[in-house]
């Protein structure tokens, strides 16, 4: 084989490795080997090694083959537990509280309050539509009826004596009896549903005179005239919504 024979066989050699490797290649290779003469000397050491370094490449290329991989067909979160999480188990729904029982609520007396946590946060203001008043074996009692709404405190506190101030003149008034319980009801109306007395006398044996002290500005404070003790519990109905006060009768 001439020189520019064997230099053009070598360049379309390293062609084809440039590119995709051809079924060809090995032949072509074979046959310019072929045609290499018997004597021994550089060019033929050369093609030789030209050669076999083609047939490593070309072995590489065909094992590895880093240009013709198959595209990867596997969807992107394919093999995952595609299965959906089971969400908490929902906890058992507790029942409304009951209404609590008045003979359980207990009998406060000089110095002491009572407060009704249950009209808390209430949206609405408490629009009192009745005010009444009875008598029972060993108390007397005060009914405070709640149309619609609800107060967001109710509180009774006992005093000493039976004078109060009314709100918010800020002059006094003495009612009948020897010593008081002031009731505050905060988030309320007196004067809306409500068209009753605002003094009331009664003649019981313990609660004897209830007045309104005040109605405004969301506020109502009633006063209640004792005739002894002031001893007295208080707790809340439904069905209407109302304010039970028992006062206590002297034994």
């Amino acid at each position: 084989m001439g020189n520019d024979n064997f230099r053009r066989e070598i360049g379309h050699v390293f062609d084809e490795m440039a590119g995709s490797p051809s079924s060809a290649l090995p032949d072509r290779v074979r046959s310019s080997l072929a045609h290499v003469p018997e004597q021994r000397g550089p060019y033929w050491i050369a093609g030789l090694a030209a050669a076999l370094i083609a047939a490593v490449v070309i072995g590489v290329l065909v094992v590895a083959n880093p240009l013709n991989r198959p595209a990867n067909t596997v969807a992107p979160g394919a093999g995952t537990n595609s299965s959906p999480t089971p969400g908490p188990t929902p906890g058992p729904t507790l029942s409304p509280e009951a209404p609590p029982n008045p003979q359980e609520a207990q009998f406060v007396c000089t110095g002491g309050s009572a407060i009704l946590p249950e009209y808390a946060q209430a949206p609405l203001p408490a629009v009192i539509d009745a005010v009444r008043t009875g008598t029972h074996a060993g108390y007397d009692r005060l009914t405070i009826q709640i149309k619609s709404g609800g107060a967001t405190d109710v509180r009774a506190t006992i005093q000493t004596g039976a004078t109060f101030t009314r709100s918010p003149r800020g002059d006094q008034v003495t009612l009948a009896g020897k010593n008081g319980i002031l009731v505050i009801i905060h988030n309320a109306d007196l004067h809306t549903g409500y068209s009753g007395p605002a003094d009331i006398k009664t003649g019981y044996a313990s609660l004897v005179e209830i007045q309104t002290l005040e109605d405004f500005e969301g506020v109502v404070q009633l006063g209640i005239g004792v005739s002894g003790a002031a001893c007295f519990r208080m707790f809340p109905l439904s069905n209407p919504n109302r304010v039970v006060i028992d006062v206590q009768n002297a034994s």
